[in-house]
């Protein structure tokens, strides 16, 4: 990837996360959410460190998982693991 496509993803990500109608909180759920439910290993490193860093607790991140595990069957419950050890606490 070249730098200018790099610093644009970067911007994009910084512009769609940040506090709007939506909290930070909320946004970084439905990243963390997404990436379980597309299988993204490292999508799914980043947002649980960044949903734990916007205040998401584990409870919270459990629930969101339930979710993921209902639409994403089987699959969504290895990334939920992954997510939850990712998050750590």
């Amino acid at each position: 990837m070249t730098p200018e496509t790099s610093n644009a993803f970067k911007q994009l990500h910084a512009a769609s996360l940040k506090a709007g109608v939506l909290d930070e909180k909320t946004k970084e759920l439905i990243a963390l959410a997404i990436a379980v439910s597309r299988l993204c290993d490292g999508c799914v490193v980043h947002h649980a460190k960044a949903a734990r860093a916007a205040g998401v607790t584990l409870p919270e991140l459990h629930e969101m998982l339930d979710v993921c595990t209902l639409m994403g069957g089987g699959p969504a419950t290895v990334y939920g693991k992954r997510a939850i050890d990712s998050f750590g606490g």
